[in-house]
């Protein structure tokens, strides 16, 4: 009987404690801010996320905040200032944040419809164009996302680098940064750029299918245009999935509060997660930083094609 007392008394205690911690932490954060990558525009971007962070909100018991990133550096400068608690992150900007000495911990990445966590760097074209491969593009306008994409710039650069192409600055007639995944798409339907580099997953799940589905791409004459109105003419090796990260100073049962809401939430909010991605991802994936070491070593080249073009 004593034994069981004494066992009883130590689990009220380790509750006790478990409930101590975490009102600590939520006295020193009352509100945590969750910052996004602008893959859409501010609209769309609020939208997709905004029944997501009301759910992690419910589930942690404390406000979160959407924050719309202006560009991918304002997310690494804000998680180095500590001013983000949770990011989400694309490949490379996570690992440009590393490399530039932001401390954060990778908890989780997208599991695709498949159950993979890839997806693809791809150059779209317009399908009624001569354009089939890269080499008929010299001269030609490119559209890129942001020099922190993944899909967008960096894979792109290392994809070109192999076919020969060692500074893209000078082999097409113009390089655009378009500034987001949206308005590189949007650059190529209107005619802006001949050859746009994107995020690509299936012929459901990209940044094209999306607008396609929102009805933004328009042909000239204002009918709608049609996935057959683009064509791939390259597409890179599998690149693994962003991750979402978190503050490495943050209490440890507040991150592991932050990653269990992630994890839960294709069942507990099933709507809110089938949101972000219109219902073409199937839940979280535990991940750690170390998944996109490889990642870093890609910027690095990326970043010494640069110093040889200049």
């Amino acid at each position: 009987m004593i034994n069981r007392r004494i066992i009883l008394a130590g689990i009220a205690a380790l509750g006790f404690a478990g409930s101590a911690s975490a009102e600590d932490w939520k006295a020193k954060y009352p509100e945590l801010t969750f910052a996004v990558i602008p893959a859409e525009n501010a609209s769309g971007v609020t939208e997709r996320w905004t029944p997501f962070v009301n759910y992690l909100s419910k589930e942690l018991g404390t406000k979160v905040t959407l924050r719309i990133a202006n560009d991918y550096a304002a997310v690494i400068e804000g998680q180095r200032a500590g001013n983000i608690h949770i990011a989400s992150y694309g490949s490379a900007s996570f690992a440009r944040a590393r490399l530039t000495g932001v401390k954060i911990d990778a908890f989780a990445n997208d599991i695709n419809s498949d159950g993979s966590t890839g997806y693809y760097s791809v150059f779209f074209v317009k399908a009624n164009s001569a354009y089939k491969k890269i080499e008929d593009l010299k001269g030609k306008n490119l559209g890129l996302v942001d020099p922190n994409s993944t899909s967008g710039n960096n894979v792109p650069r290392f994809e070109l680098n192999k076919m020969g192409v060692t500074d893209a600055e000078t082999y097409f007639g113009k390089v655009v940064f378009a500034g987001s995944h949206e308005n590189a798409i949007l650059a190529l339907a209107q005619g802006t750029v001949d050859v746009a580099a994107n995020q690509w997953t299936s012929d459901n799940d990209s940044t094209l299918a999306q607008m396609l589905t929102k009805g933004m791409l328009k042909n000239a004459d204002g009918s709608p245009m049609k996935k057959d109105d683009f064509r791939i003419i390259h597409k890179s090796a599998p690149i693994i999935n962003g991750p979402y990260a978190y503050n490495s100073d943050l209490p440890a049962d507040l991150k592991a509060a932050i990653a269990k809401a992630f994890f839960d939430a294709p069942t507990k909010d099933k709507a809110a997660f089938d949101r972000l991605s219109d219902g073409q991802k199937k839940g979280f994936h535990p991940a750690t930083t170390k998944d996109w070491d490889g990642t870093i070593d890609l910027i690095k080249f990326v970043d010494s094609l640069r110093k040889k073009a200049s």
